[in-house]
């Protein structure tokens, strides 16, 4: 994959980063129809915020992905949306099958780890291929 570059009205940009989000106590409690919502949702957050959901893949207590970031952003602010967003969406579609999972329910569905990785270090095709491993099969 070449770089693409962004324009913004002062600035050329190419921001690339790569984050995962757990879900509290690692419960292994995401199906693919979770997962899929997810990247829906995520994805629409990131629009709103001028950002590119590259890649979105995960497992059963995690989903790992790839965002081209627009540099006006908090990246704490922005994960923290996405968290947020995706957490009180997938709760209230998937209540029955998620609940049985947590004591805690008000809590949230994510964990309070928060793990960021520029991209800028490895090929992008690489991180690509690597998300895209742990996708269900």
């Amino acid at each position: 994959m070449t770089t693409i570059y962004r324009k913004g009205a002062h600035c050329v940009f190419s921001i690339q980063l790569h984050t995962y989000f757990v879900t509290a106590y690692r419960r292994e409690c995401l199906t693919q129809k979770m997962a899929e919502r997810f990247q829906e949702v995520a994805a629409n957050v990131l629009v709103k915020n001028k950002c590119i959901l590259l890649e979105c893949k995960g497992e059963s207590n995690h989903i790992h992905l790839l965002l081209d970031i627009h540099p006006s952003n908090n990246i704490s602010t922005l994960l923290g949306s996405i968290k947020s967003a995706t957490s009180r969406i997938l709760r209230k579609e998937f209540e029955s099958e998620l609940r049985p999972h947590f004591k805690n329910w008000s809590k949230g569905l994510w964990g309070d780890q928060l793990y960021i990785r520029s991209a800028g270090g490895a090929p992008l095709k690489i991180l690509e291929e690597y998300i895209q491993s742990h996708s269900r099969g």
